[in-house]
């Protein structure tokens, strides 16, 4: 679901780049009036998560790959305020150090993943949820909120990349930039989706939902944590060890597909547009491989490490700027309004 450089024109990227920019602006005034300095481990490590668990990519029929997101699960714990910053962190630093997801799509993807799915997730999830205490209905609401999530922040990928050919062409009807119609874009994301990469989102955040309602279930209050997170820090440190299992995966994400594999795969020119924006942005450890390692699944767990270590620590440091100064006894939920 990550908006490469040039599938999206002028008009389109342009438009949600412009209007992520005061979306943030009303995340961090409503962060600041409800994240205690407590929450911001907490906030620094749902980030951080959102990142790698991006990385495990999972292969499906048709030789595409798709992952989870973890928005859900962030808004779920500190607020759909605290994900939109905490995802758009992550997404932000795949895009700039490791060329995933492109520049001019980082307002289309950050409002994809980054608003819609947390939004949609959260109040879904507490429409199921309810106040009720029951371990089990809270664990599968967040499974069917976050699925639902995901899946409606795929059809809108879609309906983007759909959109292109109808407002970007030659004279001649050929499309500058995402080739494929509306028809075909829509049913393509939503599909992988509702059959395939939902249901890693439901079940990853069911887990998590489980583990921490077992352990903490202050947390799913969006409290502070009432015990110390050294098992959640050493349960992420576990996870990121993990990496290399997405680097398996071959293939290419639907809708991601380089300059090279129009023509190799896909079977048809490159649009002009494409073309144009694809190599706008040299990456620092582009597609995860470190230049300096020769082992690809060294390579990527080196990657999970570098962008978790500047994940957190630059949510962190947002976070620690925008926390409440000094916690209370205050025990309702932040509003999310």
């Amino acid at each position: 679901m990550h908006i490469p450089d040039g599938y999206l024109g002028p008009q389109t990227y342009m438009a949600l780049d412009a209007a992520i920019i005061p979306i943030w602006g009303v995340a961090a005034a409503k962060v600041k009036k409800t994240l205690r300095s407590k929450q911001v481990p907490l906030m620094a490590l749902g980030a951080a998560f959102s990142f790698v668990i991006m990385m495990f990519n999972v292969p499906v029929v048709g030789g595409s790959t798709g992952h989870a997101v973890g928005a859900t699960l962030i808004a779920i714990l500190l607020g759909p305020w605290a994900a939109v910053i905490s995802v758009s962190i992550a997404l932000i630093t795949q895009a700039l150090l490791f060329g995933d997801g492109g520049i001019t799509a980082i307002g289309a993807n950050c409002f994809n993943m980054g608003v819609v799915m947390p939004f949609v997730g959260y109040y879904l999830y507490r429409l199921i949820a309810g106040d009720t205490a029951s371990t089990g209905r809270k664990v599968v609401a967040s499974g069917i909120a976050s699925y639902v999530a995901i899946v409606a922040a795929a059809i809108l990928a879609g309906v983007e990349f759909g959109i292109q050919p109808l407002i970007a062409h030659t004279a001649s009807g050929a499309p500058l930039y995402a080739p494929y119609p509306l028809k075909v874009a829509v049913t393509a994301m939503a599909s992988e989706h509702a059959l395939f990469f939902g249901w890693v989102e439901a079940f990853a955040t069911m887990g998590v939902v489980a583990a921490l309602a077992k352990q903490d279930s202050a947390l799913l209050e969006m409290k502070p944590a009432s015990k110390s997170m050294r098992w959640v820090w050493a349960a992420f440190a576990a996870l990121v060890l993990l990496t290399p299992i997405g680097a398996l995966a071959e293939g290419t994400a639907w809708g991601e597909w380089g300059t090279d594999q129009f023509q190799s795969e896909l079977h048809m020119a490159v649009p002009a547009g494409l073309d144009k924006l694809s190599g706008l942005w040299s990456a620092a450890i582009p597609d995860y491989a470190p230049s300096f390692i020769q082992n690809p699944l060294a390579g990527y767990l080196v990657a999970a490490i570098i962008g978790s270590a500047v994940v957190i620590a630059a949510t962190w440091g947002i976070a620690k700027l925008l926390a409440r100064k000094r916690d209370d006894a205050d025990t309702t939920h932040p509003s999310a309004a």
